[in-house]
C-alpha cells in the first residue's frame, strides 16, 4: 500500500506540471479556438532565462532570477502573438497552426545554437528535506511543487470567474465578435491570454528542472505533448479539465512505469488516455462548445 502511495505522489507532482502547461494551451484555444504549438518551447526558453541568463551569467539570486524569468516569457509569448499570429488572425487557421510548429522549431533550435545539445544542470535550491507518512516518502521540492500549482491554479480560476479580465476572456472565448462589439479590446485580451499562458508554462519548464535537475532544448515539445494531450483529454479550452487531465495523465504515468514496465509507461499511459477519447472526444470535462470556462 506504501508503494502504491509513494508512486501516486510522484504521479501528482508530476501531474501538477503538466496541468500548469495544459493551462496554457487551454487558455490561448479558449480566445482563438488555435493549438500554439510553441507553447513547450517558449516555456523551455523561460527555464533558460533562469538557469543559464538570469542566474547563471548575471548572477541573480534564484528567487529574483525566477520572477525575471516569468515576466521575460509572458513578454515573449505576447510578442509571439503580435509578430507571428496577429497578421494570420483572418487567414486559414491551417496557416496559424503551421506558422506556431515553425515558431517551435526556431526556438528549440536556437536553444540548441545558444546554449548547446547536452544537458543544463539546475542548481538546487530547495533544501533536501524529506517528510514521512504511511510509509511514503516526499521531499521537501514535490510538497513545494504541489502547493505553487495548486496556488496558481485556483489564483486561475479567480481571475477567471471574479475579475474584469476574466469576465473579458470569457466573453471572448465565446463569441470574439459579439465581444469587440461590446467595447471589449479583443487584442490586449488575446495577448494576456498569451502572456498568461506562457507564465503558466514557464513555472512548470522550472519545475521540471527543479525535480529532475537538468534542462535541456527539446524539454518543451516532450512536455508539451503530454500537456497538450492532458488539455485534450480534460477538455480543450476548459480550466479544470486541464489540471483533471493533467494530474490523470501524471498519476497514470508514474503506476504504469512502476507496475508493468518503465520503458513503456508513456506508450501505457498514453493508451488509457485514448481509450477515455474514445468514449469522451470532447473530453472527460469538456464540450461541442467553445470557450476558456466551459464545462
Amino acid at each position: 500500500m506504501s508503494t502504491v502511495l509513494q508512486h501516486t505522489i510522484n504521479g501528482l507532482t508530476l501531474g501538477t506540471i503538466y496541468a500548469l502547461m495544459a493551462l496554457g494551451y487551454s487558455m490561448v484555444y479558449g480566445v482563438l479556438y488555435f493549438i500554439n504549438f510553441a507553447h513547450g518551447d517558449v516555456a523551455m526558453v523561460g527555464a533558460y532565462l533562469w538557469v543559464v541568463v538570469l542566474m547563471g551569467k548575471m548572477g541573480l539570486p534564484s528567487g529574483l532570477a525566477i520572477l525575471l524569468s516569468l515576466i521575460l516569457t509572458a513578454f515573449i509569448g505576447i510578442m509571439i502573438d503580435r509578430i507571428v499570429y496577429v497578421p494570420l488572425r483572418r487567414a486559414p487557421r491551417l496557416a496559424m497552426i503551421i506558422s506556431s510548429l515553425g515558431v517551435s522549431m526556431i526556438l528549440s533550435t536556437g536553444a540548441e545554437v545558444v546554449f548547446g545539445v547536452f544537458q543544463q544542470p539546475v542548481p538546487a535550491i530547495i533544501p533536501n528535506k524529506i517528510f514521512r507518512f504511511g510509509g511514503a516518502v516526499m521531499n521537501l521540492h514535490h510538497l513545494i511543487i504541489l502547493l505553487v500549482s495548486l496556488v496558481l491554479m485556483v489564483g486561475l480560476q479567480l481571475l477567471v470567474y471574479r475579475t474584469k479580465m476574466g469576465v473579458a476572456l470569457r466573453a471572448v472565448s465565446f463569441s470574439r465578435e459579439t465581444a469587440g462589439v461590446m467595447g471589449i479590446d479583443t487584442d490586449k485580451v488575446t495577448s494576456f491570454a498569451f502572456g498568461l499562458g506562457s507564465l503558466l508554462g514557464a513555472v512548470a519548464a522550472i519545475m521540471v528542472g527543479i525535480y529532475y535537475g537538468s534542462i535541456y532544448p527539446t524539454m518543451g515539445a516532450t512536455i508539451g505533448i503530454k500537456a497538450f494531450t492532458a488539455a485534450v483529454v480534460g477538455g480543450i479550452g476548459n480550466i479544470p479539465g486541464a489540471m483533471l487531465g493533467g494530474l490523470l495523465l501524471g498519476v497514470l504515468e508514474s503506476l504504469a512505469g512502476a507496475y508493468i514496465s518503465s520503458g513503456y509507461r508513456n506508450a501505457i499511459a498514453f493508451s488509457a488516455l485514448v481509450i477515455v477519447l474514445l468514449f469522451r472526444p470532447f473530453g472527460l470535462l469538456g464540450s461541442t462548445g467553445r470557450g476558456v470556462d466551459r464545462a
